[in-house]
């Protein structure tokens, strides 16, 4: 499964070891889960990290940030799109170009589109999926 990543699950990552962000790193190994990123997203990422979280986030994108596969940054759209936070729309043409499911934290500019997907596009938070993903007996016991 090709699992795209906002910044908002990344920085969650580095910044909580026992959260639902950081289990989606824990796991993916394991479960044969690709993930996903661009350089939009990395960038991103960078920027935010020293600001919102601790100096040991830092150390912890060290260790995730090889995890991340990089691909392409798609800009735009050939079909109509409609949301209102433009600098999230790369996040969402990337994610559809290249991935299964795109998972965010953020409600605020994604959560219209956590009920009814984009063009086939599911968009979960990391708990839901990993919830989706124990209910469909797909995960190992803790």
């Amino acid at each position: 499964m090709r699992l795209f990543l906002d910044s908002s699950v990344v920085l969650a990552a580095c910044g909580r070891p026992t959260g639902a962000s950081r289990y989606v790193f824990h796991l993916a190994p394991r479960m044969g889960w690709s993930l996903l990123t661009s350089a939009y997203v990395v960038k991103e990422v960078e920027k935010n990290l020293s600001l919102r979280l601790p100096a040991s986030a830092m150390s912890e994108w060290q260790l995730l940030n090889p995890m991340l596969q990089r691909v392409a940054d798609v800009v735009t759209f050939s079909w109509p799109t409609v949301m209102d936070a433009a600098k999230d729309r790369p996040v969402l043409f990337t994610a559809v170009a290249f991935s299964d499911l795109l998972l965010t934290l953020d409600r605020a500019d994604f959560g219209g589109l956590m009920q009814t997907g984009f063009y086939g596009l599911q968009i979960l938070t990391p708990g839901e999926f990993l919830r989706r993903e124990r209910a469909a007996g797909r995960l190992p016991a803790l």
